[in-house]
């Protein structure tokens, strides 16, 4: 183990032992250290900018009341990540169930699988003024929703917060084949997806 790494280690065991002694400065570091990161992730996994935020804050409510459990076996950007996942993937799981229950007044503001669209124009998603590339990123949103929730889980992990296999193995509690494979169906699915709509 390297001295960079080693030095890595030790300054997150410190922060974590600052985090258990409630200390709010190490809180408030560790917010600021990942809090945009889970925020990508939330979005990738929702699509829904204002949703993502409130899940990211459940996140770190959760780490607050529950860091005295973690051992530290794996690292705290892979805990966080794993919790802003799983929070993700519940918030789909819970809309799903809503609009079993209010289909008819949801019916305009939902896409087929039940979570809301993404605004072109807002803040969190700025795509060029140019109509064919608007085109070509909301087309892009539309698959990558309509893929299965743990594949697009894999593929934002990777493609937005560049983990290696390996940590999304370990983020997922999957398998590193099961990450290969469900990346690999993402990819083409998304690919073919773009391909057919410049014919």
């Amino acid at each position: 183990m390297s001295k960079k790494v080693k030095a890595k280690k030790h300054a997150e065991h410190l922060l974590i032992e600052r985090l258990k002694q409630g200390d709010e400065d190490a809180f408030v570091s560790l917010m600021r250290q990942y809090r945009a990161a889970l925020i990508n992730i939330a979005y990738g996994i929702t699509s829904d900018s204002e949703e993502s935020q409130d899940i990211v804050q459940e996140v770190f409510l959760k780490v607050y009341s529950s860091i005295h459990s973690f051992n530290e076996k794996s690292s705290i950007r892979t805990w966080l990540y794993r919790i802003t996942v799983n929070q993700s993937l519940n918030w789909i799981r819970t809309w799903k169930r809503r609009l079993k229950w209010q289909h008819q007044s949801l019916t305009q503001e939902t896409s087929g699988d039940g979570i809301n669209q993404p605004e072109l124009g807002s803040e969190k998603y700025s795509p060029s003024d140019l109509f064919e590339e608007k085109e070509l990123t909301w087309r892009f949103e539309k698959e990558l929703k309509a893929l299965p929730k743990k594949t697009r889980a894999v593929f934002v992990l990777r493609e937005n917060q560049g983990l290696s296999y390996d940590e999304i193995a370990r983020v997922l509690n999957i398998k590193r084949g099961t990450v290969c494979s469900r990346l690999y169906h993402a990819r083409l699915k998304l690919k073919k997806a773009l391909l057919k709509g410049d014919r």
